[in-house]
């Protein structure tokens, strides 16, 4: 049943950008608290901090070796339920920013947090966000040797 997340997760991303392009698609950045959050379409054609610009082949390719690393990872390895729920959501998260870049050519990033003049985090969406929180998940199972069940 656990195998429904990443169908979750494509949705949950798939729905939000589609309400961004509804809704931000050549329109100003949207306040939600106050300059620390604001909703902001952004076309990103390139990776994380919108590095290696231009390069979907590229992405598509290395994702899709990704995922299927990750899924004969998952069948070959004895993880814990935590560590397969994580890399779950990063599939899910994957696939996601995947099909933005085989439908339209670019991911699409809404999401954008300042925290004040110190720093501006690069716009991002959904997707990402489920990729983050789940590799933290993961680098904390392997630091604490909790990632297998022995």
């Amino acid at each position: 049943m656990y195998y429904l997340l990443p169908l979750l997760v494509i949705i949950v991303d798939q729905l939000t950008k589609y309400l961004a392009v509804k809704h931000l698609y050549r329109q100003a950045s949207v306040s939600v608290i106050g300059e620390f959050l604001s909703f902001n379409f952004v076309k990103n054609y390139g990776a994380a901090f919108g590095i290696l610009q231009n390069q979907k082949m590229f992405f598509i390719i290395i994702t899709i070796v990704i995922l299927i690393g990750i899924i004969l990872f998952m069948k070959n390895s004895n993880n814990s339920k935590l560590m397969d729920y994580s890399l779950l959501l990063i599939i899910g998260g994957a696939i996601g920013n995947l099909i933005d870049r085989i439908k339209v050519g670019y991911v699409i990033d809404f999401i954008d947090v300042k925290f004040g003049k110190l720093y501006d985090y690069p716009v991002f969406n959904m997707a990402d966000s489920f990729i983050v929180v789940a590799t933290i998940t993961i680098i904390y199972l392997v630091i604490f040797d909790k990632y297998e069940i022995k």
